[in-house]
């Protein structure tokens, strides 16, 4: 059974490292090209900023319904 996995580890292994191929990161570089990664950026920043205010403002609301309690 051990021999079985450390089999089946390393064939998914090898295949990881050939499908990495060698085509680069074409969307990537559109990006750059054109200045919009910037804007992708902004906005999965904007996003993250959302959360972490929603979790932050989610965390007080049940402090204090906890501290009521």
């Amino acid at each position: 059974m051990k021999k079985l996995l450390i089999l089946v580890l390393l064939t998914l292994s090898n295949i990881v490292v050939f499908a990495q191929g060698k085509g680069g990161t074409g969307m990537a570089d559109d990006f750059y090209k054109s200045g919009r990664i910037y804007v992708v950026i902004a906005t999965v920043a904007i996003i993250f900023i959302g959360l972490a205010i929603y979790l932050f403002s989610m965390d007080r609301r049940l402090k204090k319904i906890e501290k009521g309690n």
